[in-house]
């Protein structure tokens, strides 16, 4: 999944008003942001292979650091409790952070052919969402659209910038997303952990977004 981890980081913003989305984004989208460092560093593996299923050629062979359920978890505890020292948010703050990070696996649980680790060496599980490509983008871009939807009703814009740099992101994600279904394979592994990698330009798109809005009364 893809933009559906957007959508939760959309959707938190409204349970956590005070925390900026770029934050929210980070949490969900820690498991995708570990991972093409840890790939970088032969941590772990994936296997370019087209026609492993219909959204992606993508097998995952061995990533349990960035993406099982028992390593998301203690992230999710270590994300809380730095942004807790940090930014001293109410308790309940750093739960949905954690939670955003745990979030991760169970909507790649619902994509995922039966790949996604819950211990650091299975059991391996997965609805497999991706076998269909266009149930895979419906359930995605209604959910993205949902998480969307929430941000708005929660936040409104301080300046011009906070309404038009939001309309652009919304678009470009959805671009991003449609683009990468249909795109060909990409020519290597470093390929991909680099353009993994480009996420974390809406991380810091969401914090420059952010401080152009303010939440609702």
């Amino acid at each position: 999944m893809f933009i559906g981890h957007f959508a939760l980081g959309f959707g938190a913003k409204k349970a956590a008003p005070g925390t900026s989305l770029g934050t929210l984004f980070f949490a969900a989208q820690f498991a995708d942001l570990l991972w093409p460092v840890l790939l970088l560093a032969g941590v772990e593996r994936v296997e370019i292979r087209p026609g492993a299923t219909p959204v992606n050629a993508f097998v995952f062979a061995h990533y349990p650091w960035s993406h099982s359920l028992a390593a998301l978890a203690a992230w999710g505890f270590l994300f809380a409790a730095a942004h807790r020292v940090i930014r001293k948010p109410p308790a309940r703050v750093s739960l949905l952070l954690a939670a955003l990070v745990v979030s991760h696996w169970a909507l790649d649980f619902a994509t995922h052919v039966p790949d996604m680790p819950v211990g650091f060496s299975g059991p391996f599980v997965g609805l497999g969402l991706w076998r269909s490509r266009p149930a895979t983008m419906a359930v995605e871009v209604a959910l993205y659209l949902a998480g969307v939807a929430v941000y708005v009703r929660a936040t409104e814009a301080r300046d011009r910038t906070g309404a038009v740099a939001l309309r652009v992101l919304v678009v470009f994600l959805l671009l991003f997303y449609f683009g990468s279904l249909f795109a060909p394979p990409p020519p290597g592994v470093r390929a991909v952990a680099v353009g993994t990698l480009s996420m974390s330009l809406f991380v810091a798109w969401g914090y420059w977004l952010d401080s152009h809005r303010q939440a609702r009364p």
